[in-house]
């Protein structure tokens, strides 16, 4: 068991963050909703029977359960691939698979304009070839480069989360099944898919609420044309300043979003509950027969080309230029401009700031939610089955079922103004990125905190070793790799988050992704190359935080 500490004690820190930073937050922003009318419901009345209101909210609806079918519908067969067969070049594509999931949004969006937009190389391609003077291909602010996007964000969350889980079923089961006469569809419908249920139902409800909460995809691959509860609330924000009409919706969008995370964290538990579980290396089989051999080939070909293409094509856009006759020739151009403030203005914040920025809040915001997840880590693996405990679980998801855009709102709305006026202070954003980070941190520490053997500890105090000896010497080394995860987490969430920092940053303290979206939002090849360039060095920060991740983590099975 871990060291003796009150629970209580425990918990206070990360509950009074909490308590200041998102409850006080979402406190004020459903006062302000209020204000303007005597009837507590007749704001959200008024909202709701809004045509315009309604048309966003449906919108956010369709488009979340449609992303979340066609990801279901690719991913399944991919983690069935993972789960039951070993073959050659399995942890990497299992590592490639999940670079897209800590991939900031922003750039996934510049990807997709990389590969399909109007200069995108399938277009320029298929212009060449075809002898056309325009595009063929109309890809951007379409339906379907949205559905496109959340494909490729979420897939991994499958793959992980119903492969990790199907790897560990005992195959004896459909086998007996089949002896006792059950087809090959019999025994899958009637033995494995129930067996499945609660992992397919979390991980096709935690897609949902990534897609629900959409933002950067929206706003940038979307455009005007398609606005979502998330994009509805940053536009009467930053563009009519209309803040009381942006809390109702947000407190509306928040309601919808806390429901269904509490039900995931339902649906989550499940997967902990006893099952004729056994080592993935008890069940997997190397590739044999040609059916097989052909499905795994095309599977393992689809997933790398969702998930590598687009990023491929970003990182060679970056380096190319036109010359001539539509000719293009590697260049460094873009990755120069960076550095340089051509219209020597003293109020210009360079792509190259940008960069320092983001990186000061990065690492501010690995300090700070290392520090609140490692004793909430702690209570939470002494017993987590407490009711105490399980209260203060599912609380600590709360966040991650919040849009970054509410809470950008609600640190707008509570902390410009006493008792906590942060306006000025740069502290703000990365306490708003350590928000979001928090609930990974967690989750990434407590698994090893389980994992530590009790009869160490026991040993150390025998050989008179003090608490905090044994927490200096005997846990934190065996806990390292797990707080590296963790760190991993928090630096990759905090660099490339979008949505608060949005309605957060101020423009002489840009951050990287609030300078793509300007560099994307202006015209100009020079801007588009930049926007480019800069992405690809975020994508390639995430690619190898992604690649740490795989190499470190602790727990084969995970909620995330």
């Amino acid at each position: 068991m871990l060291p003796k500490t009150r629970p209580t004690l425990l918990w206070l820190l990360p509950l009074t963050f909490l308590a200041i930073f998102y409850f006080y937050p979402l406190g004020r922003m459903l006062q302000l909703s209020l204000t303007r009318s005597p009837i507590f419901s007749a704001p959200f009345i008024a909202a709701l029977t809004s045509p315009a209101i309604r048309g966003v909210i449906g919108f956010t609806f369709w488009q979340a359960g449609l992303s979340t079918l066609l990801t279901l519908l690719i991913g399944l067969p991919g983690a069935y691939l993972l789960a039951r067969f070993e073959f050659r070049g399995k942890s990497l594509l299992r590592a490639l698979t999940g670079v897209p999931f800590v991939m900031p949004t922003l750039v996934v969006a510049a990807a997709f304009s990389a590969l399909l937009g109007p200069r995108g190389w399938v277009n320029l391609l298929l212009m060449r070839v075809l002898a056309l003077d325009a595009p063929p291909i109309t890809f951007l602010h379409t339906f379907t480069a949205i559905l496109c996007a959340h494909v490729f964000y979420n897939l991994t969350i499958v793959l992980r989360m119903v492969g990790d889980f199907w790897g560990h079923l005992d195959a004896h089961l459909s086998d007996a099944a089949r002896v006792l006469g059950a087809n090959r569809s019999q025994a899958f419908l009637r033995i494995t898919l129930p067996l499945l249920a609660p992992a397919i139902s979390a991980a096709a409800l935690l897609v949902f609420i990534f897609n629900f909460t959409s933002f950067g995809v929206i706003l940038v691959l979307g455009g005007p044309t398609f606005a979502t509860l998330e994009v509805e609330i940053f536009y009467q924000t930053i563009s009519l300043f209309n803040l009381p009409l942006a809390a109702v919706l947000s407190i509306i969008q928040l309601l919808i979003s806390l429901a269904m995370t509490l039900l995931y964290s339902r649906l989550a538990a499940q997967l902990s509950q006893p099952l004729n579980l056994r080592a993935s290396q008890q069940i997997q089989t190397p590739i044999r027969g040609h059916k097989t051999r052909l499905f795994a080939t095309l599977w393992i070909g689809l997933l790398l080309t969702i998930t590598i293409v687009p990023l491929l094509a970003l990182a060679t856009q970056s380096v190319v230029s036109f010359q001539g006759q539509g000719l293009r020739v590697f260049t460094l151009a873009f990755y120069r401009e960076l550095w340089l403030n051509r219209q020597g203005s003293l109020f210009y914040a360079s792509p190259s700031t940008a960069m320092g920025i983001s990186l000061a809040y990065a690492s501010l915001t690995v300090l700070l939610a290392l520090g609140l997840g490692f004793p909430a880590a702690w209570a939470l693996a002494r017993d987590r089955t407490a009711p105490l405990n399980r209260l203060l679980d599912a609380m600590l998801m709360l966040p991650l079922g919040t849009s970054s855009v509410t809470l950008g709102l609600g640190f707008l709305i509570a902390l410009a103004q006493p008792p906590l006026d942060l306006r000025a202070s740069p502290l703000l954003i990365p306490l708003a990125h350590t928000l979001v980070a928090f609930p990974f941190v967690v989750r990434s520490l407590v698994p090893a905190l389980q994992s530590i053997q009790p009869r160490l500890r026991q040993a150390a105090a025998m050989l008179g070793a003090t608490p905090a000896q044994v927490i200096r010497h005997v846990d934190l080394p065996l806990i390292g790799r797990a707080a590296l995860v963790a760190a991993t987490f928090a630096f990759t969430i905090s660099i490339g988050e979008f949505g608060a920092t949005s309605l957060l940053s101020r423009p002489e303290y840009p951050t990287l992704p609030t300078t793509i979206y300007r560099l994307l939002s202006r015209p100009g090849a020079l801007n588009y190359g930049q926007a480019l360039a800069l992405s690809t060095i975020l994508m390639l920060t995430s690619i190898g935080g992604m690649l740490a991740i795989e190499k470190l983590r602790v727990a084969e099975i995970g909620e995330f």
